[in-house]
């Protein structure tokens, strides 16, 4: 069998491209070009030239062929015009999902077949197995790798049985410090070489610097919303009357309406126990499953100006009359620059806790901001993702209209996984977490496990 490796100079698809020699497949290395313009990174205009040197070093030492391709054109056609047209509708893309999908597993692909591979390899921390459907075909499963901190089976999650069928991922049974031994045993030259950042191809970048290359920057406010605003919210009240009346009788603790989730490292421990009557979400209507999944919308918050006289020569000066539901707190640069859940950037003193943003408003170019981990507006239930935005890695286990199954999901990479109820309605499918979430953002991807680590679905949220 003929295998192609992508091989990045990084020391994951080093190691795949060695381990892959030694077990006697007759293997070649690829190097590919997606990003031509050095401006825009934070490291210079040479990363990917080193990235190459490394990876033909890396080839010559194992003793495979190597190969380079410029995939630019395509990258840029398929993932970057991409990021562009979300981040200008207000929503954050996942553009490493798209280069695995779009680039890695299709174009890339297309290249090494005409070069005689039967099958492509990376260096992804993630497992595939291969069993048999009803119909006597093989079905391929991809689950999560051995290493918890390293797993990347999230970054998968729109691949197709087709592709899947071609793909080999050597290292997703290995812990990332097996991995590094081995290099350094092989005395590979990216043994000690530092994992790649920022996105897919194009590196560690700046992006508000990044999206300004198509995006117009054009300052507008950033309002401060008060907790009292959720005290009078409409959509608020209601769905917080919809969770209450989904909970078990025998819940009586708090309503559970904010998430204990911090970050990947600062996760506060939650109760296994959930305080969700099972046949009550089974019973839930579409109704009700519509607004729990509805975000909280702030244009109600308007700002009314008043005139005062200040000083000893009572200079007549305007100011913002109080408003009990927030304030104006900044200004920003570009509404479609920031995301749900942001902290970085936003250059508001004055406070105690963290400021987050927990809205972005594109059309009137408004920031909406809250301050700490326990702000009801980073947090959320229930989120749907829409009928033709659904994706099946197991096409066979597809939820029929009316279904409910249990599954693990996360809404990001490296989350932790959470438990989760997933309905499927004729408007698509919701999910429904035991626990609320914080930041959960039109864009991503939330992707859903079953009990055996394997990715069964995933859709764009």
């Amino acid at each position: 069998m003929k295998i192609c490796v992508g091989l990045s100079g990084g020391v994951d698809s080093s190691v795949a491209a060695l381990l892959l020699k030694q077990q006697g497949y007759d293997v070649f290395a690829m190097f590919m070009q997606n990003w031509h313009d050095a401006d825009a990174t934070l490291h210079g205009d040479c990363e990917w030239e080193e990235d190459k040197y490394v990876a033909e070093i890396v080839a010559r030492k194992i003793g495979i062929p190597f190969y380079f391709v410029d995939l630019s054109k395509e990258y840029r056609q398929r993932v970057v015009d991409y990021m562009f047209d979300e981040y200008s509708k207000g929503r954050t893309p996942n553009p490493d999902v798209l280069c695995n999908r779009e680039i890695k597993f299709d174009a890339f692909l297309r290249v090494a077949q005409k070069m005689g591979a039967d099958m492509v390899a990376t260096g992804h921390y993630c497992r595939k197995e291969e069993t048999v459907g009803p119909d006597g075909k093989p079905i391929y499963r991809i689950l999560e790798g051995v290493d918890p901190g390293k797993d990347q089976s999230y970054f998968l999650c729109q691949l197709s049985q087709e592709q899947l069928s071609k793909a080999i991922f050597p290292i997703g049974g290995l812990l990332k410090k097996e991995v590094r031994e081995i290099a350094k045993e092989a005395d590979l030259p990216s043994a000690d070489k530092k994992d790649s950042q920022g996105i897919c191809f194009v590196g560690k970048v700046d992006l508000p610097t990044f999206l300004q290359q198509k995006l117009k920057s054009v300052e507008g406010d950033v309002v401060e919303v008060y907790p009292a605003f959720y005290q009078e919210d409409e959509l608020y009240l209601k769905q917080c009357a919809i969770v209450r009346g989904l909970l078990k009788d025998s819940y009586d603790g708090p309503l559970p309406m904010i998430s204990h989730y911090i970050s990947e490292d600062k996760a506060t421990p939650v109760d296994d126990a959930h305080p969700f009557d099972a046949a009550k979400v089974a019973a839930c209507s579409d109704e009700d499953l519509r607004t729990l999944s509805t975000p909280l919308s702030y244009g109600s918050i308007q700002f009314e100006t008043e005139t005062y006289r200040s000083g000893k020569k009572h200079v007549r000066k305007t100011r913002y009359k109080e408003n009990p539901f927030g304030k104006i707190a900044g200004r920003h640069e570009g509404a479609q620059f920031y995301t749900i859940g942001q902290r970085k950037g936003l250059n508001i003193g004055g406070h105690k806790d963290s400021i987050f943003v927990i809205s972005t408003d594109i059309d009137r170019n408004i920031i909406y901001v809250g301050e700490g981990h326990t702000h009801p507006g980073l947090s959320r239930l229930c989120l749907r993702v829409a009928p033709e935005e659904l994706h099946w890695i197991r096409p066979d286990l597809e939820m029929a209209v009316g279904e409910l199954r249990r599954y693990r999901v996360r809404i990001r990479y490296r989350q932790p996984l959470q438990d989760a109820t997933l309905l499927r309605r004729e408007d698509g499918l919701y999910i429904m977490f035991d626990n609320a979430q914080r930041g959960i953002t039109a864009g991503q991807f939330a992707v859903w496990y079953a009990d055996d680590d394997e990715m069964i679905g995933s859709g764009v949220i």
